[in-house]
């Protein structure tokens, strides 16, 4: 992915939420957005969601990235070829209005007039609307409902978040996952597919992306802007800066970049002899997470147990449902709490999967405002569980539960129809709340290099005394 950026989502267009269903995943919350600079569509990244069809059916969703994150332009709608009938816009915009109206979780609609919404974006609508005037009226709908989760997706970006969530990552660019930074004006490198170019010049996740050609990452509002991207072969100048260290240029060639996100991991040894895994988990939106940590896990404990594990969470915005409950799986089993909509409430029940020992490794996750969505679930039923020990910052609340609504133009809704409840403390709000770290240590993820962070070192003395 070039670039994209957690945010929650509105990571978006991430790509943002966490949630799940048909194909995709069933049931995600919303999460950050993380998005790769390109300029064609945009990279992969994270957020979770359900998706449904006239009923709701779970899938992955990509939240509005970062409500609680970096912002990056999500509603990016290309016209289609064929243009919709003025009698089918309003089909389309009447069946999403009702969904919204049925089903929303919040019944006061924060506040809006949803009936006056129907009244004046149907009249905008008869007045004749191109389809991506139309498409983008109709995401303006759901974002005025302000909860920093729903959005609506046209065809061409429901494609594209269906590629990223089967890991099947298909572009041309220089192959990193970045997150803007806007208050730094920067993007920052979360994740580099091995054997891209990026790869090639000795980019790293931590790397901040300054400028590409000269022109800043981010514009002028702080989203990333699309020049990473572009034709196969042509080469491109980028000014990176490694944390602690002064900014620098490359010169990288783009090539195609297909495959899945990868999971970065390694087994840090403490000067006791102690072996501390750490895996950096920055989406819940690829398919392969959870066999990619699995096999990481696997892989870190093969020679000797691990005698302590950090999850670094901080730029999780979240993802899919089915994601979600495999990695809670790894750690826990059981039931862990409950989703709650309008009228009903279902238990969240956890298989154990134990991978050599992971169910009993001391475990610390990092948390801070980028973790969003099912990423912020994910750590906030670890805590209540009293299975693992936050370390970080507090996280800002996204943990709506987003559903997926498939239209007939192939178009698709994700709204938020649910919030979650812990197991131990099932009148805690985490929307409002956000989940409070055990220990407060500060620290940004660009700032340090993996043996400097401030949270990674209060992690390791942490398990270090275990």
């Amino acid at each position: 992915m070039d670039l994209k950026t957690p945010q929650l989502i509105l990571m978006f267009f991430m790509l943002a939420i966490s949630a799940c269903s048909s194909a995709l995943p069933p049931l995600q919350a919303a999460e950050s957005p993380t998005q790769e600079v390109t300029s064609t569509p945009p990279e992969p990244s994270h957020t979770p969601s359900a998706t449904n069809t006239a009923v709701p059916t779970a899938t992955f969703t990509p939240t509005p990235l970062p409500p609680t994150a970096t912002p990056t332009r999500v509603f990016t709608p290309t016209p289609d070829s064929t243009q919709i009938p003025l009698n089918a816009q309003l089909r389309i915009f009447e069946n999403l209005w009702t969904i919204v109206k049925d089903t929303y979780v919040y019944q006061d609609f924060n506040g809006l007039d949803w009936d006056s919404i129907r009244q004046e974006f149907s009249r905008q609508i008869r007045a004749g609307l191109t389809n991506e005037e139309f498409y983008l009226l109709t995401a303006q709908a759901i974002f005025m409902l302000g909860d920093d989760h729903s959005i609506f997706l046209n065809p061409q970006q429901v494609a594209e978040q269906e590629t990223e969530f089967e890991g099947n990552l298909d572009y041309v660019g220089i192959g990193v996952l970045v997150s803007a930074v806007p208050e730094r004006d920067r993007a920052v490198i979360l994740s580099v597919f091995p054997g891209s170019p990026a790869e090639g010049v000795g980019l790293q996740p931590r790397d901040s992306i300054i400028s590409v050609d000269g022109t800043p990452i981010l514009d002028e509002d702080g989203f990333l802007r699309d020049i990473v991207r572009g034709p196969e072969g042509t080469r491109i100048t980028v000014s990176v800066q490694t944390p602690g260290e002064e900014s620098h240029e490359v010169q990288v060639t783009r090539h195609r970049i297909s495959g899945m996100v990868p999971v970065l991991h390694e087994v840090m040894t403490t000067p006791e002899g102690k072996r501390i895994g750490y895996i950096l988990l920055v989406t819940f939106d690829d398919s392969t997470v959870d066999e990619q940590v699995a096999a990481a896990l696997q892989q870190m404990s093969a020679a000797a147990s691990l005698d302590g594990l950090i999850l670094d969470n901080r730029m999780n915005g979240g993802g899919s449902s089915t994601v979600l409950e495999p990695m809670l799986g790894y750690f826990i089993g059981g039931e862990v709490g409950y989703f709650s909509r309008r009228f009903e409430e279902r238990p969240l029940q956890i298989e154990m999967n134990d991978i050599r020992g992971s169910s009993n490794v001391p475990l610390v996750v990092l948390v801070g405002p980028w973790t969003a969505s099912f990423g912020e679930i994910f750590a906030g039923i670890l805590q209540n569980m009293k299975r693992a020990y936050l370390i970080g910052t507090a996280t800002d609340g996204n943990v709506e539960i987003l559903w997926g609504y498939d239209l007939e133009d192939g178009s698709r809704l994700w709204l938020a129809n649910e919030t979650f409840r812990p197991y131990n403390d099932p009148y805690q709000d985490w929307e409002q709340t956000g989940i409070m770290p055990d220990l407060m240590v500060s620290g940004e993820f660009d700032e340090y290099k993996l043996e400097d962070d401030p949270a990674v070192i209060a992690a390791i003395q942490y398990l270090s005394s275990r």
